[in-house]
């Protein structure tokens, strides 16, 4: 004991925004971006600029798909307090407290202004899972036993099962829903690669609008714990009130990029198909083709028999 105090034991730590997932899925795509850009000089003419355009937006969309994935700011939140630190101690700290919800878990950020008070260092950062194969009160319970700070302890209980706000429900039910919707997104992203790779540009169009809606739909979905009532976390007087983070305004771009996109690519086709066909490499390959069919060769025989 220290002071009549248990002690505090220490525990891993998870950034709320990057986490090993998400540099594993960047490091991907950018490895594709790279083996591309290794083969741009062998690309003739504007064709090299079409091919650059299409396959790097191609993967800008692709990479924000999966990576809003494992983000941790969905929706995030930050309030300073005057607030005690430890459980049966009246010891008060100045602390900055931030709240970081993601589809898979909420992070909570403990950490004091100034970070060295009451001769301890309060530079906290702890993640509670809610995904399938996790159970949230677990890591609840594990944060009690390990005597995580009692603000942390506070917003955490918010989400528990047994806590009568819901919030759990609510935020567990909105993001597994927001996520199956992102994993459609990523299969329709790849069958439009598929259907841009072939002569049947309209279609990869279509299924970009496709794309684009099942981003809203994700995006529906996760704003819908928006329209229940929530319970105020409040610290004293100051009360930590949240907004829509980066990952969800990322992907409404990403989203609207898709319909912006998948519009033209059908636009063109009915209005303008020789200037798609160009932007896709596909005009100069119809040229060819039918510069070898005027080149017949035509026997005079049967020109004089008149076949």
């Amino acid at each position: 004991l220290f002071d009549g105090v248990y002690p505090f034991y220490p525990q891993q730590r998870k950034v709320f925004v990057f986490d090993v997932s998400t540099i594993i899925v960047i490091v991907v795509f950018l490895t594709f971006a790279c083996s591309f850009l290794l083969i741009i000089p062998g690309i003739r003419g504007r064709a090299r600029i079409y091919w650059t355009l299409r396959v790097l937006l191609s993967l800008i969309v692709g990479v924000v798909i999966v990576v809003v994935q494992f983000t941790g700011d969905w929706e995030t939140g930050w309030v300073k307090a005057n607030t005690s630190y430890k459980s049966f101690s009246r010891a008060l700290v100045n602390v900055d407290i931030g709240l970081h919800v993601g589809l898979a878990g909420v992070n909570v950020t403990l950490m004091g202004n100034p970070v060295n008070q009451v001769n301890e260092t309060i530079d906290y950062n702890e993640h509670f899972a809610w995904s399938f194969n996790a159970d949230y009160d677990q890591s609840y319970s594990e944060g009690l036993e390990r005597g995580l700070p009692s603000p942390i302890l506070y917003v955490a209980e918010k989400f528990t099962t047994q806590s009568p706000c819901s919030m759990h429900r609510q935020y567990r039910i909105s993001s597994h829903y927001a996520s199956a919707t992102l994993w459609v997104a990523f299969c329709t992203w790849l069958i439009s690669n598929i259907l841009f790779s072939m002569p049947v540009l309209v279609y990869g169009g279509y299924m970009l609008l496709v794309t684009g809606a099942f981003m809203i739909f994700s995006l529906l979905s996760f704003s819908t714990v928006k329209n229940s009532l929530m319970c105020p976390i409040q610290f004293g007087t100051a009360i930590l009130h949240t907004g829509y983070g980066g990952s969800f305004w990322l992907m409404l771009v990403i989203g609207l990029l898709c319909f912006v996109a998948g519009i033209t690519v059908v636009a063109l086709h009915y209005f303008n198909l020789d200037l798609l066909k160009t932007f896709f490499d596909l005009h100069e390959d119809k040229a060819e083709e039918y510069q070898e069919m005027t080149e017949v060769y035509v026997n005079p025989h049967f020109v004089n028999k008149g076949l």
